[in-house]
């Protein structure tokens, strides 16, 4: 792998090896840029992941002090994990499910399709969905994804057999067992699933898509790019111009460094790319970079969710085969008569008993619980994925009071429920319940959220400086050669999935920064 020293000037830095940050990588290097990428966890090979869920939590998972607030379930049930991300060269996909719905037209132009809604701070994208649709394509091709451009579907396992009936039961027509980023068979010299159930503990096996197994071994192949893990950003500085010039970070001994950049990328998703970006505040910029207009770690989205298990007479052992494996899209539609904006999928989801103790009743315990325990090999699960209304009160902010290993101020997520997510989150409860029943459940229960997989949405995308904290191509507002490359740009969530568009954003903002460095202009 190449190496390149501290005060290379002419490096493009990016922070995080995620689905953006990776993707964007290789795009830079393929095009012929020098690429220096900081990580802030370790390199793991994927022969030294676990198939144990309480130990490839521990292995895989970002638990640095954090902090829940609001009214979510999560600031009571689980305070100090709002989100679940990974802290690994690979980012959040190493725990990722692999379903890759696009967004739908409709989902860019949310306050054009669905008015003005009060509380809601909706606004509609300032980019045609016409131009992601070559990017989708090519995502969807790089992941391997099911069900697209000739690919095979997924084999329909009892999970998702239980629950396919169940959908077909209750009149719906749209559901699969994918799109989904797993191979089905050998593709782009990964190997075909075996189905082993253990794709959130990291895939040993490596079917599933992840930058660890596909963009980042590419990047290096370039000999354009370094990976330095165990390297955590603290901070961008800027030069007298106002433009970024290097990173600060800590590596693996806590020694302070810093990168020299001729551009940065920040990808740490959306609660420590707004963190970055809040702790490098400096002249001009008091209130953080790209802050001016106050939309900086607003508007957060983690999607409308739950889940809803129903236990069966015969076995289902839904812990078999692919994680997340089918998908029903008959609700992902907008139709203001059910009583809320925007839509869901019902995705099927396994647990291993571990997760199941843990989430199915947070906090449980007594004979009722112990029951369910007991019928855990007759149990089918299913998540509810919405799309939550974006509120400037919804936010992440730097703690007073905690803080992280390095002694830097903690990330305080908060979130109070829109009225509008009450009422989709009950329409799907009800949806799935009637769906198990018809399939002859002999009982059902509901299980509020999980820790957040989807973070959304913190530094928004806007055309207009004053309405967000991103320019159409994802470059920081007054800061000409910074950029966010993951989740935080959206400017509104979807229902979808968001990794694919994830990947598709940074496929198309890497194309942009290529022809903008040669014309001279960046």
């Amino acid at each position: 792998m190449r190496h390149y020293e501290l005060d290379d000037a002419d490096v493009a830095v990016i922070v995080g090896s995620g689905p953006g940050g990776a993707s964007l990588a290789l795009r830079l290097a393929r095009a012929g840029l020098d690429v220096v990428m900081l990580e802030s966890g370790r390199w793991i090979d994927p022969e030294d992941f676990v198939d144990d869920e309480r130990i490839a939590f521990a292995q895989l998972s970002w638990l640095e002090a954090r902090r829940a607030t609001g009214g979510w379930t999560l600031a009571q049930d689980f305070p100090a994990l709002p989100a679940w991300n990974g802290h690994a060269v690979g980012g959040t996909a190493l725990l990722w499910t692999g379903l890759t719905p696009r967004f739908k037209d409709h989902e860019f132009r949310t306050r054009s399709s669905y008015g003005e809604i009060a509380g809601a701070s909706l606004a509609d994208w300032p980019i045609d969905p016409a131009e992601l649709a070559p990017y989708y394509e090519e995502s969807e091709r790089a992941m391997g994804v099911s069900h697209r451009q000739g690919r095979p579907p997924m084999p329909a396992n009892t999970s998702y057999r239980v629950f396919a009936n169940g959908a077909e039961r209750v009149g719906y027509r749209h559901y699969a067992t994918g799109p989904y980023a797993t191979n089905v068979e050998p593709y782009d010299g990964r190997p075909g699933t075996i189905q082993d159930g253990f794709n959130s503990q990291g895939d040993r096996h490596r079917s599933k898509w992840t930058p660890l197994v596909s963009e980042i071994p590419k990047a290096i192949a370039t000999e354009r790019f370094e990976l330095r893990p165990e390297s955590h950003a603290v901070r961008i500085t800027l030069d007298a111009a106002g433009r970024a010039d290097g990173v600060e970070y800590l590596d693996r001994d806590g020694v302070l460094r810093r990168q020299r950049a001729a551009l940065v990328a920040v990808a740490g998703n959306a609660i420590e790319t707004p963190r970055l970006l809040l702790l490098s505040a400096t002249v001009g910029h008091e209130h953080g970079l790209g802050n001016a207009s106050d939309h900086l770690g607003r508007h957060y989205m983690r999607h409308t969710t739950g889940v809803v298990y129903g236990q069966f007479p015969e076995e289902v052992h839904m812990y078999r085969g692919e994680n997340m494996a089918g998908i029903v899209a008959d609700e992902s539609r907008h139709d203001p008569e059910r009583g809320f904006a925007g839509g869901y999928y019902l995705e099927t989801i396994s647990q291993g008993l571990p997760s199941f103790t843990t989430f199915m009743e947070p906090g449980g315990w007594g004979a009722d619980f112990t029951a369910r325990v007991e019928g855990y090999p007759r149990t089918a699960a299913s998540w509810i994925c919405g799309e939550d209304l974006p509120q400037p009160g919804n936010r992440v902010t730097l703690s007073d009071e905690l803080v992280d290993r390095w002694g830097l101020p903690a990330p305080e997520v908060h979130y109070d429920d829109h009225p509008n997510d009450v009422a989709m989150r009950e329409h799907a409860y009800g949806r799935v319940e009637a769906m198990f029943r018809a399939v002859g459940a002999e009982r059902v229960w509901r299980a509020p959220a999980m820790p957040s997989g989807h973070n959304l949405g913190t530094a928004r995308m806007s055309a207009d400086p004053a309405n967000g904290v991103v320019d159409p191509e994802g470059r920081v507002h007054g800061v000409p050669n910074l950029f966010v490359s993951d989740g935080s740009v959206f400017t509104t969530g979807a229902a979808a999935n968001p990794t694919l568009t994830i990947m598709a954003l940074s496929l198309r903002q890497g194309d942009r920064i290529v022809d903008t460095r040669r014309r001279g202009e960046l």
